[in-house]
């Protein structure tokens, strides 16, 4: 089993979304930014400072089950 701690965030690109993901990622988990735009996951990354290293951005409208699983599988 794994030490580590990994958070899939929805609405992460503005919002309460992206301050849940931003606070996730600077206390040290794995923090995935999942919204329907990538730049803007991209851009509230690259907001997050130092710690972006540990997150990922993926594009995925959670209302379709096909994009869901695939962003489970990524």
């Amino acid at each position: 089993m794994t030490d580590y701690k990994t958070a899939i965030v929805t609405g992460a690109g503005t919002g309460i979304g992206k301050s849940v993901a931003t606070a996730l990622l600077r206390a040290g988990w794995n923090t995935v930014f999942c919204g329907r735009r990538k730049p803007v996951l991209d851009k509230a990354i690259a907001e997050a400072g130092s710690a972006h290293a540990k997150a990922l951005a993926v594009a995925c409208d959670i209302s379709r089950a096909d994009q869901v699983d695939d962003l489970f599988e990524t």
